[in-house]
């Protein structure tokens, strides 16, 4: 065996380590996200169903949201501000860019809480909806699960007047007006309120699907190891060529006819017999 073919191999099994390296790394981060997601579904399946609470047991006054109490069901008493009724665009609901909306709730002891109540979609003629459900008016009491906040939006990103690019708690109490009164760690998304008004179309549940991270970072540990069984394939085949050339006293690799040589000799063959 020469010092080349040492080499050559040696390439292949470093670019097979590499190439391992990075199906490991990949595996481990959907591993990771595999684990998130279990998570997630475990709080979804721990608080969706429990009992409603008042809001200030979960999130007291000048308190912040505890992430491990979304999809906790809360009850809000007080009034809906409705002249501060804002749209969330762009959110995928109904197989269409609807809007979700957005309603600030003045509870009995003085916060706001921005309370979705659902989403609409957008107009037959126009992008921005057609009309919006108006909230009850007078003294409310709304039942809904609490969630964070979202992040603000890309720097460039913007929205019309009354509307909202995200749910972005602090930048929503700005609009309204209400930075020292409103709750910015969480909202609440509605299930029901009393008294009933028409309101907008219902959120959809949380999905109950894992995803399929699992299956991903499985099939990046069979790449990995595919990737070893191929350069050992391609090494085996060396070797066994270069096995049957020793065995049939040629010096040097055998190489394989092309098609156009096989086309020439046959061609010459066809001229001897003429002749």
């Amino acid at each position: 065996m020469n010092r080349r073919t040492v080499l050559r191999w040696s390439g292949y099994v470093a670019v097979a380590v590499v190439f391992a390296i990075a199906c490991v790394m990949l595996s481990n981060w959907q591993f990771a996200r595999s684990a998130e997601r279990e998570a997630e579904l475990a709080l979804v399946a721990g608080n969706y169903d429990r009992a409603p609470v008042d809001l200030a047991e979960l999130i007291a006054p000048g308190a912040a949201f505890d992430p491990s109490d979304e999809w906790r069901t809360v009850t809000l008493r007080g009034e809906y501000l409705a002249d501060d009724t804002l749209l969330v665009r762009n959110r995928p609901r109904g197989g269409t860019s609807a809007f979700e909306v957005l309603v600030p709730f003045r509870t009995d002891d003085g916060r706001v809480v921005i309370v979705d109540r659902g989403w609409v979609p957008p107009g037959r003629d126009q992008p921005e909806p057609d009309a919006v459900p108006a909230p009850p008016s007078g003294t409310a009491t709304v039942t809904g699960r609490l969630q964070p906040g979202e992040m603000s939006a890309r720097e460039g990103r913007s929205a019309p007047e009354g509307q909202v690019a995200t749910i972005d708690l602090p930048l929503i109490a700005e609009t309204i007006g209400e930075e020292s009164a409103a709750v910015t760690s969480a909202y609440v998304l509605m299930t029901d309120e009393d008294p009933a008004a028409e309101r907008p179309n219902a959120l959809e549940p949380p999905s109950e699907d894992p995803g399929p991270h699992l299956s991903y970072a499985i099939q990046w540990i069979l790449f990995a190891v595919m990737g070893f069984a191929f350069i050992w394939y391609m090494i085996r085949t060396e070797v066994a060529h270069r096995r049957e050339d020793a065995e049939s006293g040629e010096s040097v690799p055998r190489r394989r006819k092309t098609g156009r040589r096989d086309r020439d000799m046959e061609a010459e063959d066809e001229l001897l017999d003429v002749r």
